[in-house]
């Protein structure tokens, strides 16, 4: 899997979980988004601000009420796309060695996108 963590990437469909108002997706086609973690195994991402779900938890030390936490819940990793800073779209990668590295580059302009840490 080419996506790691704090890498932006750009939706290529809309994810509908947890609708702002009926019938309104939550994060739309095109949008850019922040990797929040990555499961190659499971070939998942999970971004910020996309697919919510509810959380259930019961009373404890740090919450003594319990209730309902919402948290953002995995994505396929093919519903995104890297995004190229030069191309200013999401974008297919190849691995290439340059310089004796082998870094991730944009299949249309030849553009490194580097591994931010």
């Amino acid at each position: 899997m080419v996506i790691r963590k704090n890498d932006t990437v750009v939706l290529i469909k809309d994810i509908t979980s947890c609708r702002k108002a009926e019938g309104t997706p939550i994060a739309e086609k095109g949008e850019r988004t922040k990797v929040l973690a990555a499961m190659p195994k499971r070939s998942k991402v999970i971004l910020e601000h996309v697919n919510y779900r509810w959380r259930h938890v019961r009373p404890s030390a740090e919450n003594p009420r319990g209730g309902r936490i919402q948290r953002e819940a995995a994505v396929d990793a093919s519903n995104v796309l890297l995004y190229c800073e030069k191309c200013r779209k999401g974008v297919r990668v190849r691995f290439e060695r340059r310089e004796g590295k082998k870094v991730r580059a944009c299949v249309h302009c030849a553009n490194v996108i580097p591994v931010v840490l």
